[in-house]
């Protein structure tokens, strides 16, 4: 067998995790075995997915093989553009991480869902109702 050589991260956001190898030359991007257009078929999917790739100028030098799991579309796409914004900061360490880390797209978006409390009548920010007398 042959060995492919390509870079591995992990992008998360939510509950969406996108695990992606980023490989050299050019090639066609694949998310969870479709082609990028037809997974993310909106075209404002389409512009997001692609923003680390634009923001360093290598849309011709890479291209990636991702599996998402989990979360909505939305939160699938902004894991998959953490998990290769990370994968082009690891393959060229000094030459791309400070545009990418001024651009935000090194930062995982650590917000979810608040849980419930109990007692709250099954809210998570509403207080307890307190007795009238």
């Amino acid at each position: 067998m042959k060995k492919i050589d390509y870079i591995y991260s992990v992008g998360r956001r939510r509950t969406a995790s996108a695990r992606v190898r980023l490989f050299r030359g050019k090639g066609e991007s694949v998310v969870n075995g479709l082609p990028v257009e037809r997974y993310f078929d909106s075209p404002i999917y389409r512009n997001i997915w692609s923003k680390a790739f634009k923001q360093v100028d290598v849309f011709d030098k890479y291209h990636v093989s991702i599996k998402v799991l989990g979360g909505g579309k939305k939160g699938q796409l902004d894991a998959v553009v953490h998990g290769i914004a990370k994968a082009l900061a690891k393959a060229e360490k000094e030459s791309l991480r400070t545009s990418l880390k001024k651009a935000g797209l090194l930062t995982r978006d650590s917000r979810i869902r608040e849980r419930r409390k109990v007692g709250t009548g099954g809210k998570a920010r509403r207080e307890k109702q307190s007795p009238k007398r």
